[in-house]
């Protein structure tokens, strides 16, 4: 009988451990996800200024209240404008964001080809 109990508090244990892992990796990624808005170029995973620390708070806090990624994402969007999320939504204020490297690497085919197309015909 006692190793009933000893195996059935160890497993409430273990479920407990693995349940916590989840939400830690979900605040990790959610973290790595925004931008610093003190540290130049550091996302707030990385930054250890009081901005980040409050912040990997309060997405801790949000996710234990039972918000989703993108409650969280949608929350901080409204409160710190869109500047804060490293990987924008595709809307009408970022398409030309989005389309740049298509059109350079469109253009630079472009050129190439027709430099080679030039060359063949001139021999």
């Amino acid at each position: 009988m006692r190793f009933v109990y000893i195996s059935l508090i160890v497993s409430i244990i273990l479920n407990f451990n693995f349940l916590k892992a989840d939400e830690i990796k979900t605040e990790n990624k959610i973290a790595k996800n925004l931008r610093c808005l003190i540290c130049q170029g550091q996302s707030v995973y990385d930054s250890d200024s009081e901005f980040a620390i409050s912040l990997k708070l309060l997405i801790k806090n949000k996710i234990q209240e039972g918000m989703s990624e993108d409650q969280i994402y949608g929350f901080l969007k409204t409160k710190y404008g869109e500047w804060i999320l490293y990987d924008p939504v595709f809307n009408r204020n970022t398409y030309f964001l989005w389309l740049l490297p298509i059109l350079i690497f469109l253009a630079g085919g472009a050129i190439i080809i027709k430099k080679f197309y030039n060359k063949n015909n001139l021999d």
